[in-house]
């Protein structure tokens, strides 16, 4: 099955190239660096005692492998990490996050899974583990690390149903690749069952990392300084939102009963779209300002209706700046986005009917009365009406969802100190 998976994935880097390029119009990122994304370096970086891998494919595997990235160059001062992903968004948001360790963290783009070019990216960085975040499964990839000697993590894994069913029918070669994989540091018991079923065979349950991310103090400062923006209208944050979510949203606008003076600040998840959303908004008869067009002491104009957020790394800033919060992905079958940052914030949480990519969190969210589920896009603005007219219960939630977040933080010490002996073999 493995040599079949290799064939295919020789045959379609062709299509796959193509596809890069084209996408690079809209994200020149994706035109950058391709000789890394084909396993092809330069000189041998500078030698360190250790180097840690840590794969994380994109923006929100980034953001919550941060304190376990931060942990380990605290338990290891004289280590290195090789920091991986797949999207330039994913890379610009490492760079951001992390340019306080300087050299002692080096980015690059995960080779593509075609055998040689794993094994070349192995032999360039010398890697004592490889650590691949939340569902991060690659045949090769794991084969080259179990050849070479290079034990491999599934760190803050998470593994739906409806995912593991796909993994299932994929038959030997998934099987095999989970039990390749040295330990899994699941979410919960429900992932570590369905890892389980896939094959692997050393699983723990740690809990999430992102229960442990820190706010940053520069992004509490930014919200301030939009809120101030803002001035003393409410808040409605739509956050995340995906392709199809935004026209559900505005034409519930439309219909909604909201205070007349509430500002709706939508953040389409990816920035290749806000554009697009831009010019959604405006189809709808709505003013629209954009995040980017404001300056140091503009402020959003009492007639606009619609904030775009169009930044990057702003998210947390974004959710300190709003009164309360739905996360998107969630109102269509995507399977929601990460409600733990508006938590950490102390924002109450709405989240649309599909979230099985985060299933438990979510209910135990709601059972603490920290969020709350909304059935579509007219629920979602009935009960942010509800919410935003009455500041005693808005106050009340927004507690609820911060003692939640507190309560399960621990993951990155339990996760540290499962890693730590295959570090020490």
């Amino acid at each position: 099955m493995r040599l079949l998976y290799t064939l295919a994935w020789w045959l379609a880097l062709p299509l796959v190239l193509a596809r890069l390029w084209l996408r690079g119009r809209q994200e020149p990122g994706y035109r950058q660096h391709w000789g890394e994304r084909l396993g092809l370096y330069g000189a041998r970086p500078a030698t360190t005692p250790m180097s840690i891998w840590v794969h994380a494919v994109s923006v929100g595997e980034t953001r919550a492998a941060e304190p376990l990235i931060d942990a380990l160059l605290a338990e290891w001062p004289l280590c290195r990490i090789i920091l991986t992903h797949m999207t330039p968004t994913g890379r610009a948001t490492g760079k951001a996050l992390f340019a306080k360790h300087g050299a002692r963290l080096v980015q690059s783009y995960l080779p593509y899974d075609t055998g040689a070019m794993p094994a070349r990216f192995i032999r360039h960085f010398a890697p004592r583990i490889c650590i691949l975040m939340e569902t991060e499964v690659w045949p090769n990839l794991i084969h080259q690390c179990n050849r070479l000697q290079v034990p491999v993590v599934l760190a803050n894994a998470r593994l739906s149903q409806r995912s593991l069913g796909k993994a299932q029918r994929l038959g030997k070669l998934i099987a095999d690749a989970a039990r390749g994989i040295d330990l899994v540091a699941a979410q919960t018991q429900d992932d570590a069952q369905r890892v389980r079923a896939l094959g692997a065979q050393n699983v723990v349950v740690t809990g999430s990392i992102k229960f442990d991310v820190v706010v940053p103090e520069a992004a509490l400062v930014t919200g301030a300084q939009l809120r101030a923006a803002i001035g003393g209208r409410p808040v409605l944050l739509c956050a995340s939102t995906r392709e199809g979510e935004e026209p559900l949203i505005l034409d519930a606008l439309a219909r909604a009963c909201l205070p007349a003076d509430v500002l709706l600040l939508i953040v389409p998840r990816h920035p290749q779209r806000f554009d697009e959303v831009e010019k959604l908004i405006v189809s709808h008869g709505l003013s629209v300002q954009r995040r980017s067009s404001l300056q140091q002491d503009d402020t959003v104009a009492a007639s606009t209706q619609v904030l775009l957020g169009d930044s990057m790394g702003e998210m947390f800033a974004y959710y300190a700046a709003c009164d309360c919060a739905f996360v998107g992905g969630s109102l269509l079958p995507l399977g929601g986005q990460n409600l733990i940052e508006p938590a950490a914030l102390g924002k109450p949480v709405l989240i649309g009917p599909h979230t099985f990519n985060f299933a438990l969190v979510t209910e135990q969210s709601i059972e603490a009365g920290g969020a709350a589920r909304v059935l579509d896009a007219d629920a979602l603005l009935a009960q942010a009406s509800a919410l935003l007219q009455d500041p005693a219960r808005l106050s009340a939630m927004g507690s609820r969802a911060l003692a939640f977040a507190n309560q399960h933080r621990g993951a990155t010490p339990r996760t540290i100190a499962a890693i730590k002996p295959l570090l020490l073999t």
